[in-house]
C-alpha cells in the first residue's frame, strides 16, 4: 500500500513541476486544483519540500532543477523582506532551503535559511520569553504566540549547528519553555494561541483563532504540538517531555472517529463537520520521529503512525489523472465557527502542508533512517 501510494504521489508531483517551478501553490486548492500564487504566503515552503522528497526518492534531475530554481525565489524573498514579518520562517525555509543545502550543498539555500533564522529572532520578546506570531511587536493585542511555532524552532537549532552561535538555540529553548508552561492543558489538549502581558511577561489567557472555540482543541494545532514535542525531545533529550508527548498524542488519537480521520477540531468525533487529513499526516510524522528516538515505545509509535497513514490513503488520496493536482483530499485550512476569529477558506480541499507531510510520512515509512529537513 505504501509503495503504491508513493508511486502515485510522485506521479502527481512530477506532473506539477511545469506549473509550480516559477510560481508557488496557493495554501489550499479550489475544487482540487491549486491556484498560482507569488512567493508571499506562509505556506510556500511546503511545495518545494515535496520536490526535494521526490528528488531523494528518484534522483530525477528534473526535481533538482525545479527545487534549485525555487531556492533562488526564497533567497530573493528573504533578502527583500517580502511578507516575512511573522514567525513562520521555519515553515518557509526548512523544507525549501535547509533541505536543498542538506541534499545538494546549495550555498544560496544555506544563505537564505540563515537570513530567515535571523528574521525569526526579530520576533522574540525577552520579557515573557516567546516568539510573537503576527502583528507589530509593540502592539499589545498582538503579544501572543501560537502552538504552530514549535515547527519553526528547528530552523533555529539548525542555524546554531551551522554557525556555532548558540543564540539561536537559546531562544528556541526559551520559547519552548514558555509554550510548555502555558499551552498544554492537564488532559493533554492544547490552546491554539496564548496571549502574554507585555509589561509583566506573564501569560494572560489561552484562546483560539482557527479552532472551534477557546476551550476546544484545534486538530492541526494538536498535531503541531505532537510533532513539536518530538522535535524538542530530539534536540534536548529532556526525558520530562516524554510523558507530555504521550498525553498529547493519546488525546489526539482518542478523539478520532471510526474511520481514523480527524475532524477539523477535536471537539467533534462524529457528524457532518469537515475533516482535516493534514492533521493525521502531521501526527504520523511526529510518531515516526519519536519512534526513532524512544526505543522503548518504538513499536507502538510505528504502528500508530502506520494506522494513521493507512487511513489517509484509504480515505483521501488523489489518484493521478482524475483532474485534481493535490496529493490528499479533505484538508481544512480555516473553518469559521461562531466562536473563532478566522476567515473561512480551503475547507474540504487539498492543502499544501497536508500534501507535504503525507509525502514525508510515506518517506519515513519506507526509510526509517531518512534525514529530516526539520
Amino acid at each position: 500500500m505504501i509503495e503504491k501510494a508513493m508511486e502515485e504521489a510522485l506521479t502527481i508531483v512530477r506532473d506539477n513541476l511545469p506549473l509550480y517551478t516559477y510560481a508557488c501553490q496557493n495554501h489550499s486548492s479550489v475544487q482540487g486544483r491549486y491556484p498560482f500564487t507569488g512567493n508571499t504566503q506562509w505556506t510556500c515552503g511546503f511545495w518545494p519540500g515535496e520536490i526535494w522528497l521526490a528528488w531523494e526518492h528518484t534522483h530525477d534531475e528534473a526535481y533538482k532543477k525545479s527545487g534549485t530554481i525555487m531556492v533562488d525565489s526564497f533567497l530573493d524573498r528573504i533578502e527583500r523582506k517580502i511578507e516575512v514579518d511573522h514567525h513562520d520562517m521555519g515553515f518557509l525555509y526548512s523544507p525549501s532551503c535547509v533541505a536543498a543545502w542538506q541534499l545538494t550543498g546549495n550555498e544560496k539555500a544555506r544563505k537564505a535559511a540563515l537570513l530567515a533564522s535571523d528574521q525569526l529572532l526579530t520576533r522574540f520578546h525577552e520579557k515573557g520569553g516567546y516568539l510573537q506570531a503576527w502583528g507589530p511587536m509593540d502592539e499589545r493585542k498582538s503579544c501572543r504566540y501560537i502552538i504552530d511555532c514549535l515547527l519553526n524552532l528547528p530552523l533555529l537549532y539548525w542555524a546554531s549547528r551551522e554557525t556555532g552561535d548558540t543564540k539561536y538555540r537559546e531562544i528556541a529553548l526559551i520559547h519552548t519553555a514558555t509554550c510548555l508552561k502555558y499551552s498544554f492543558r492537564p488532559d493533554g489538549s492544547t490552546y491554539h494561541t496564548f496571549y502574554m502581558d507585555p509589561v509583566t511577561g506573564e501569560g494572560v489567557r489561552g484562546e483560539t483563532c482557527q479552532g472551534y472555540r477557546n476551550d476546544s482543541s484545534w486538530a492541526r494545532g494538536q498535531a503541531w504540538a505532537i510533532y513539536g514535542l518530538a522535535l524538542c525531545y530530539r534536540e534536548t533529550k529532556d526525558h520530562t517531555i516524554l510523558p507530555l508527548f504521550q498525553r498529547v498524542t493519546d488525546y489526539f488519537l482518542s478523539r478520532l472517529p471510526k474511520d481514523g480521520i480527524p475532524y477539523w477540531d477535536l471537539i467533534f468525533t462524529s457528524g457532518n463537520e469537515p475533516r482535516d487529513t493534514s492533521s493525521a499526516s502531521i501526527a504520523a510524522c511526529a510518531l515516526l520521529e519519536m519512534a526513532g528516538l524512544d526505543t522503548a515505545d518504538k513499536e507502538t509509535y510505528t504502528k500508530q503512525a502506520e494506522k494513521l497513514v493507512k487511513d489517509v490513503i484509504t480515505f483521501a488520496t488523489v489518484h493521478p489523472g482524475n483532474g485534481q493536482n493535490g496529493l490528499v483530499l479533505h484538508g481544512t485550512y480555516s473553518k469559521k465557527s461562531p466562536y473563532n476569529t478566522c476567515t473561512e477558506e480551503g475547507v474540504d480541499e487539498c492543502v499544501s502542508w497536508g500534501d507535504y507531510f503525507y509525502l514525508e510520512a510515506l518517506t519515513r515509512l519506507q526509510d526509517p533512517d531518512w534525514r529530516s529537513y526539520w
